[in-house]
């Protein structure tokens, strides 16, 4: 019986003939955790009484949730991870260096990696054909300073894509309408594998937000196959060597599968207060929105800006909605400036934000005042995500988001594009 995606990867890394639903050891590739994940990390690594990582350079710290810090028990918290990080000798990415995600994307995450982090998104680098996946802080504590974890060898839901996305139509709206089928929950603990002949047209960035989103319907790891796209991408970073070819075996068994036409998508967005609470973004019109948030692991690369740019381009936000942008990572900010998108963005009326996740987690940079609404290109839009149970948040995409700022009311972008 030939192997999917996920079977293939921990097989190589438990030095086993894994199958679905068999316990393995696997090697650990790269570990990392958050600013808001990271102290308790350190402090149980701490409380183990553990004398050294198993691989500092396989260990890394990020601040990007609270970055710049906006308290003081904060403050202390990036404080800790500083030090740790002298006495470990790990990496350290502090604040200013981007979202967790996209800079494991950028810089460290390879094919047939084995990846795991203090925070559920690191299933982004699924994109790239990791088996990447969150875990609890004390798990990955234990990987500090093992190296290695167990894992259950998840069951796999085949996603066939075909054809090529609308005018005004992404990956962002392909991944709601993929959560609305599949549902919250059902997907919990499975892989969600993409393949068949859409993925041609979906570039790096379209792969990393709908990899991003994978745990949305409860997957343990969202998969694509590695090709030519991702051999560019790794290229266009500075790895050419970390590219390899990585694909399910035509003879896989999968649970079941779904078939998807990009051609058929329309934009879509999530209302309150879940994520697969979905419909089209035009059966909205006239739901007013007082912030719209462009940015974070999900849309917040070179992409996103450059479809927000292009519809924002002479035109300026509504006068009672807010416009905030957050470059993903430094490389997307500098990238950003020289291709002109910050400049339209800025001259649309929009507030850019440092290098980060801004607004997502509602800690800082964006919270919202009772009965507010925003329309953000997050992953989530749980009640009292970005800081106020009194609000409200919906999803969208990119494009979703520019045409809304424009209107002031959630917007299909075909209308103003």
């Amino acid at each position: 019986m030939g192997k999917t995606l996920a079977e293939k990867i921990l097989s190589k890394k438990s030095a086993s003939d894994a199958c679905a639903g068999d316990i393995v050891i696997a090697r650990v590739d790269l570990s990392f955790v958050q600013d808001t994940t990271g102290p308790l990390t350190v402090r149980q690594f701490q409380s183990g009484s553990f004398e050294r990582l198993a691989d500092p350079e396989k260990t890394a710290l990020f601040f990007d949730h609270a970055a710049p810090s906006p308290n003081r028990q904060l403050s202390n918290d990036h404080l800790l991870l500083r030090q740790f990080a002298r006495e470990t000798g790990c990496p350290k990415y502090d604040v200013g260096s981007g979202v967790c995600h996209q800079v494991v994307a950028e810089a460290l995450a390879r094919p047939g990696d084995v990846v795991v982090g203090a925070d559920s998104h690191t299933v982004t680098a699924g994109a790239l054909g990791a088996f990447a996946t969150g875990m609890g802080s004390s798990d990955v504590a234990i990987v500090f300073a093992l190296g290695k974890t167990w894992l259950r060898v998840p069951e796999s839901i085949k996603i066939t894509l075909s054809g090529k996305f609308s005018r005004g139509v992404g990956a962002k709206d392909l991944v709601l309408q993929l959560i609305g089928i599949v549902g919250a929950d059902g997907a919990t603990y499975k892989a969600l594998e993409f393949g068949g002949s859409g993925l041609a047209n979906l570039n790096m960035s379209d792969r990393f937000t709908i990899a991003n989103m994978a745990v949305e319907a409860g997957a343990k790891v969202g998969l694509f196959p590695t090709d030519k796209v991702a051999q560019d991408y790794l290229r266009s970073q500075g790895r050419p060597d970390h590219y390899q070819p990585l694909a399910a075996d035509d003879d896989a068994s999968y649970e079941k599968t779904i078939n998807i036409d990009l051609g058929a998508l329309e934009p879509m967005v999530a209302k309150p207060h879940q994520v697969d609470n979905v419909a089209p973004a035009r059966e909205l019109k006239g739901t007013k929105i007082e912030q719209v948030f462009i940015g974070t692991c999900t849309n917040g690369r070179l992409e996103d800006l450059a479809i927000a740019a292009g519809i924002l381009k002479g035109k300026r936000r509504h006068p009672e909605t807010r416009l905030i942008v957050a470059p993903a990572s430094p490389k997307v900010l500098l990238e950003a400036i020289g291709a002109g998108y910050i400049k339209t963005l800025v001259e649309a009326g929009a507030i850019i934000l440092p290098p980060g996740c801004g607004a997502c987690l509602g800690l800082h940079q964006g919270v919202l005042a009772d009965g507010e609404s925003c329309l953000s290109t997050a992953n989530r839009n749980f009640k009292g995500r970005m800081g106020n149970p009194e609000a409200f948040i919906y999803l969208g995409s990119p494009a979703t988001a520019a045409a809304t700022a424009i209107t002031g009311q959630i917007t299909d972008p075909r209308e103003v594009m």
